[in-house]
């Protein structure tokens, strides 16, 4: 089995719609880029969050802190990092560094669990879970 990929970066340009009246990244769409950075990471580790959800596990969100250190602007052009700090069946950790340039503007972290239809925690099925981890089958 391949070794899973730790870490992904996703470049992100600021788009209008995402500024706010003073023409800063609107504190609400940092959110979005951290999903969006999740979402890859799994892309990039052979698996698709569509195909989780149509096997009936969801990752919801326990937990999700965010230091913002400066500010982003409209059209700006950010590296968004994003790297597993924890994968257990049951929860992942995600860390989160957000870059214009060599400019740290925001430092997060945030904690999912796996759940199944009915909202109630579900480990990830055993292939997933080896599939993420790098570990053989059981």
């Amino acid at each position: 089995m391949t070794s899973p990929v730790p870490s992904c970066d996703v470049e992100i340009r600021v788009r209008y719609a995402e500024a706010d009246a003073m023409g800063y990244l609107h504190h609400a769409q940092y959110f979005v880029y951290f999903e969006l950075g999740r979402t890859e990471l799994l892309r990039r580790n052979g698996v698709r969050y569509r195909d989780m959800e149509a096997r009936g596990v969801f990752y919801v969100v326990a937990k999700l802190e965010c230091r913002f250190r400066a500010p982003a602007r409209y059209d700006d052009l950010l590296t968004l990092t994003t790297a597993t700090a924890r994968l257990t069946p049951l929860l992942v950790e995600h860390e989160y560094r957000l870059r214009n340039g060599d400019r740290l503007l925001t430092e997060a972290r945030s904690t999912l669990v796996a759940v199944g239809r009915d909202g109630r925690p579900h480990p990830l099925p055993d292939d997933l879970y080896a599939q993420l981890t790098g570990a053989g089958p059981s």
